[in-house]
Formats: C-alpha cells, sequence, structure tokens
C-alpha cells in the first residue's frame, strides 16, 4: 500500500485559542475539545487536522521544546468563494484581535491573497481566484 497524505498535525501551546481561530474559519471542531489533550477535525475531502497541546507532544517526544522547534512551520490555506470573501474574512478576523500578516492583495499568480498568523504563529492563507481579464 502506498501511504496516503490524511492528516495536518499543528502543536500548540494555547490549544482553546487554537481551536477558536480555526472555528472563526468554519471549521467544525466538537464542543467541549478545549479540555482534551489531542484533537481532531475532518475536513472536506476527507483530510483531518489534529492539534496536540505541548504537554501530549512532549509526553510522545521528551526532548520536544516548543522553544526549540520554532512557529510558523506549516501553512494552511483555505479557498475563498470570491475575493470580496478574502478581504471580509480578513477584516473579520483581525477585527477579533488575530494578527495579520499580509493584508489582502492582487497576487501575480491570478489570486486575490492574504496570510494571518494563527495563535502560535503558524501562517493562514487566505485565496480566491481573480476574475479572469480578457
Amino acid at each position: 500500500m502506498t501511504p496516503q497524505f490524511d492528516m495536518i498535525g499543528i502543536t500548540t501551546s494555547d490549544l482553546a485559542a487554537s481551536l477558536a481561530f480555526y472555528r472563526r474559519l468554519g471549521l467544525d471542531i466538537p464542543a467541549g475539545a478545549e479540555e482534551q489533550p489531542h484533537v481532531e477535525a475532518a475536513l472536506p475531502g476527507g483530510l483531518r487536522l489534529a492539534w496536540d497541546t505541548d504537554d501530549t507532544a512532549r509526553s510522545i517526544d521528551p526532548g520536544y521544546d516548543p522553544a526549540a522547534t520554532g512557529r510558523g512551520r506549516i501553512a494552511l490555506a483555505f479557498r475563498c468563494a470570491d475575493p470580496a470573501e478574502v478581504d471580509g474574512q480578513y477584516a473579520e478576523l483581525t477585527s477579533a484581535g488575530y494578527r495579520g500578516h499580509l493584508e489582502p492583495w492582487d497576487a501575480f499568480w491570478g489570486q486575490r491573497y492574504a496570510t494571518l498568523l494563527d495563535p502560535d504563529g503558524n501562517t493562514v492563507e487566505l485565496f480566491a481566484p481573480l476574475p479572469q481579464t480578457d
């Protein structure tokens, strides 16, 4: 059997803050998940997104050191319906106190594009195709 991509994992220092951020992006995360050391959410298409606390990561790997591993080593991209949704989502999330990294702009590769940082400093991209011009 060939391995199949199945899950994206995030190790977080503040599980409640991370889950709140991704709920605001529309992910269906079970109520009360903040009390668990490991959380998973099903994504469209069958992939899963999982979160582990620093303590859980340390219990698996006693050498785990969140300060040494660095932050921002993963990027998750969320496709929006249109460029206006990119702008709206960015505005909503930054107004709610989340950190913007790159304000929405029209990228040369044909997308409206913006970047936020989740509570652990991981990159979260919002994008939508730009209308085709002839």
